[in-house]
């Protein structure tokens, strides 16, 4: 697999195709890779606010159908490219709430404004930045949305930080990617085109859980989960016939998951802190003894 800046570059490009498409996948160009994301789309003609001209295909999943977005909350969308969830949040959050949407590539910018322009969204704005390091400030978010993204970053556990550090006290998300459920052909996770086909960089399931649990997140629950299954077309560029019935034989699965989880509330995390300061002489951020 290339560097951590090297994968990003290639997911940068990719991107900046597709914004400049009808519609794609973020596997256009790749030879097969697309046939495997649109394996993974789900269908959001019935979605209310869903807008078809901000939808290029690129999701596993439909994370604001379960994020819980009510009337007035600010909601941060991660990759949000051409500002189909955004739009989707919209609904939720009315006039009166607020939508932003993080995107890593310029093109996919100007697309979502040039959208929400012509819907006339004036409460929803898009900001380009890497989701590593999110351009928002601490404690902004009652609601954090993804679909299909975190898989294309190489620091997961720094984003699952940045979603934590985000969200407000109380705060929660409800996130759509991809894991796995096993280990995945050597010569698969190596292509760096089905690192962008939202496959490789894939993780382990219970990492991905653990991740989230690490980060101190609380209620973590898994709201959905379908299995995504990779036809002969592709597997046949990674495998021979025996290592191809190995992998079908059910030891390795790849699946979407929605995945809910909650940063504890002011109340929860005094108490934990104060916890924390009984157990040790270290001054812990937030602890209302005075020692910071």
């Amino acid at each position: 697999m290339s560097t951590s800046e090297g994968l990003k570059k290639l997911i940068q490009k990719k991107y900046s195709e597709i914004a400049h498409q009808e519609s794609g996948s973020c596997c256009s160009g790749a030879a097969g890779t697309e046939e495997v994301y649109h394996l993974m789309t789900d269908d959001y003609a019935k979605v209310e606010g869903y807008h078809a001209a901000a939808d290029l295909g690129l999701g596993c999943g439909l994370p604001t159908q379960f994020a819980k977005i009510q009337k007035g909350d600010t909601v941060i969308d991660l990759g949000s490219g051409a500002g189909n969830d955004c739009f989707v949040a919209r609904h939720e959050t009315g006039a009166q709430g607020k939508v932003i949407g993080i995107d890593f590539t310029a093109p996919m910018i100007r697309k979502a404004r040039i959208n929400a322009e012509k819907l006339g969204y004036n409460n929803v704005e898009f900001r380009q930045g890497d989701i590593e390091d999110m351009p928002v400030s601490d404690n902004v978010a009652d609601v954090i949305v993804s679909n299909c993204v975190l898989n294309l970053v190489p620091d997961k556990q720094k984003v699952i930080g940045e979603i934590y550090r985000t969200l407000k006290p109380g705060g929660h998300f409800s996130i759509s990617d991809i894991v796995l459920v096993g280990d995945l052909p050597e010569a698969l996770k190596t292509d760096a085109e089905m690192y962008a086909g939202c496959v490789s960089g894939a993780i382990l399931k219970n990492n991905y859980i653990a991740y989230i649990q690490e980060a101190g997140f609380i209620d973590i629950a898994i709201q959905k989960e379908k299995p995504i299954t990779l036809p002969d077309s592709i597997l046949d560029r990674y495998m021979d016939a025996d290592q191809k019935a190995d992998f079908k034989s059910g030891e390795t699965g790849i699946f979407s998951i929605t995945v809910f989880a909650k940063k504890p509330g002011i109340k929860l995390l005094k108490t934990l802190a104060n916890a924390i300061g009984d157990q040790t002489s270290t001054c812990v951020p937030g602890n209302s003894s005075g020692c910071c």
